[in-house]
């Protein structure tokens, strides 16, 4: 049997295809465009599902939406006309969407499966979309689980528990209560983009100090001892207006809005440290009442603030659960995978097995050595190709000992905003200059975004404060660097404040080491990640370290890269040293002179967020 599962029209929307219970694809649609978070109908993506599995629109069984789009609509009405007249300028500009495309989705995806579908729809609740997607491809046969988002229908955060082939969730908090948006609410303050910037705030946060929490927990956000929150919700503007926050939330926080590009101050950074802070102790909470409800040890994470590593990473060290599986692509992205779960389990009733369990997240189109190459003398590039994998990963592990920057494109790509070895950028950890060196001439970002580590599972204890071989693969928990690969500072370095912190040598693995001594901590096994591991024990062979640079393979405001033309303009559109598709290996210096205009023009495609 197979489900097509499909997220759309709000933010990341994607495909996943099941076939007979197993993962057969799965990709977002930003991916295929290139336009970041596209929202458009996944057109591309599920074409590529389609074709992935060999299959025809008519070959589907069930066609699965993550969310029920009348019960968001009842949201969105409701809200308006409690906040009538006020926010009529917002519903306005949101109306015509809806009569446009959302309360015709059957239409729109038939349009999208080429008129060709003939079977059911089903449409599953957001929230039940996120806690299939964190429990069913887990490895876990009972959990409990957590979801925690902006929004849904109406659910902005819900609890419950999975045994077997079934989920139940009990418990919920409703909108406009929600601790996504109080986070994306900061986000804009501090002068970020909405969902995309949450992950600057949090990059940001360890460069301040937690100053006003007190203030935040005492007027903006109430926090019972169960977790469960309430929103003062005169400081928000995101129910009737079109910003996040509000003069009186400038007010209540002493500074204006941070204007986006502006110069980052210290006012600014502490007050990133202090909603992470209330974040992270709102999921705590959380955590411990959760167990005392369901007595379960393991957990089971997804919607967008389960991408929140730091929280993550402290729930797991600091909570009651014995262990967490974190969907990794937790987002709206996922829910196209939880809403076909869900369908295949909970409604049809099939058992669950390993073969369901998501593995490396490697879901998405890959590409042959033959077409790499066709596609690259087409191009007139210079390039070679190693004999085998084992000598490309000892050609590669050297150029990275050398401090080169490496274009690193194998297999298939991942699923979720993660890069996970298969579309990423590496580097040498051990390199004090290489965090500037990426951040600024490769990825075209802010110069105090910390760079994630990715280290050999069987070495991860010897860096991080993890356990013996814990499992990390999805890039989704932050850890301590232990105390024994720290490097004591100076005593210049008390006074030294803000981003000049990131001058200072932490640790003899400085690239990936943050201000405050964490990392967000990627392992690598060789089941799962073949080629990518076989790469780190290359490197570990020659330099007696077990740890690399990885970060995603595209530069700022562009979504990862997925084919191989994508990954090739962006090697030649920045200053990346080493291009490696598959077994072809491409130097810059060997490359024709690449156009200046031509650079330009590459990187105005994407805007800056």
């Amino acid at each position: 049997m197979n489900i097509l599962g499909i997220s759309a029209f709000y933010h990341d929307s994607a495909a996943a295809l099941l076939v007979d219970g197993k993962i057969a694809a799965a990709a977002q649609e930003e991916r295929f465009t290139r336009k970041k978070h596209d929202p458009a109908f996944p057109a591309n993506a599920v074409d590529y599902c389609l074709e992935e599995a060999g299959l025809t629109p008519e070959d589907i069984d069930f066609v699965a939406f993550y969310e029920k789009p009348l019960l968001k609509f009842d949201r969105l009405l409701e809200t308006y006309l409690s906040y009538a007249p006020v926010g009529l300028k917002s519903f306005r500009m949101a109306l015509p969407l809806w009569l446009k495309k959302k309360l015709y989705l059957k239409k729109e995806m038939n349009q999208g499966l080429q008129g060709r579908y003939r079977g059911r729809y089903v449409f599953t609740e957001h929230h039940e979309s996120h806690a299939a997607s964190a429990f069913f491809p887990s490895p876990f046969e009972e959990a409990a689980i957590l979801t925690v988002d902006g929004v849904g229908e109406w659910a902005t955060t819900t609890f419950g528990l999975g045994r077997g082939n079934k989920i139940e969730l009990h418990q919920e908090i409703r909108f406009p209560h929600s601790l996504g948006l109080l986070y994306s609410a900061f986000t804009y303050y501090c002068g970020f983009r909405v969902n995309s910037g949450e992950y600057k705030l949090m990059g940001l946060a360890p460069y301040g100090e937690p100053k006003y929490v007190d203030r935040i927990e005492g007027k903006v956000i109430e926090v019972c001892e169960d977790g469960s929150f309430r929103l003062d919700m005169k400081y928000f503007n995101y129910c009737q207006g079109l910003t996040m926050t509000n003069k009186a939330f400038e007010e209540l926080m002493g500074q204006p809005r941070r204007q986006s590009e502006s110069d980052l101050s210290q006012f600014y950074m502490d007050v990133a440290a202090s909603i992470q802070a209330v974040t992270e102790d709102v999921i705590l909470k959380l955590g411990r009442h959760i167990h005392r409800e369901t007595g379960m040890k393991k957990l089971c994470l997804a919607g967008g603030v389960a991408l929140n590593c730091v929280a993550n990473g402290r729930l797991l060290r600091e909570g009651p659960f014995e262990d967490i599986w974190i969907q990794p692509a937790a987002g709206d992205a996922g829910g196209a995978l939880g809403a076909a779960e869900f369908v295949w389990h909970q409604l049809l009733d099939n058992p669950r097995n390993q073969d369901s369990e998501q593995g490396a997240s490697y879901l998405g189109p890959a590409y042959s050595q033959e077409s790499i190459n066709a596609i690259l003398d087409a191009k007139g590039a210079v390039y070679e190709v190693a004999e085998s994998e084992d000598a490309l990963c000892d050609e590669v592990a050297d150029l990275i000992a050398k401090e080169n920057v490496i274009g690193w494109f194998q297999g298939r790509m991942e699923f979720g905003p993660r890069a996970l070895g298969a579309r990423s950028i590496l580097g040498d950890a051990r390199s004090e200059k290489m965090q500037k060196t990426m951040n600024l001439k490769i990825k075209f970002r802010e110069s105090f975004r910390p760079f994630a580590p990715v280290i050999l599972r069987e070495r991860v204890q010897d860096y991080f404060g993890m356990r013996p071989q814990e499992d990390s693969p999805y890039m989704l928990l932050v850890a301590p660097v232990n105390e024994e690969k720290r490097l004591k500072l100076n005593g210049h370095a008390r006074g030294v404040e803000g981003l000049n912190k990131l001058n200072l040598t932490r640790s003899v693995v400085p690239a990936i080491t943050h201000v405050d001594y964490s990392a967000r901590v990627q392992t690598t096994d060789e089941e799962r990640h073949g080629v990518y591991h076989k790469l780190l024990r290359s490197f570990e062979a020659k330099t007696g370290s077990p740890v690399m640079i990885n970060t995603s393979f595209n530069v700022r405001g562009e979504p990862i890269v997925c084919n191989p033309e994508d990954a090739y303009h962006c090697f030649m559109g920045t200053n990346m040293d080493v291009l490696v598709l598959g077994r072809a290996i491409l130097k810059k210096e060997k490359q024709p002179s690449a156009n200046t205009t031509e650079r330009e023009d590459y990187l105005a495609q994407f805007a800056l967020d």
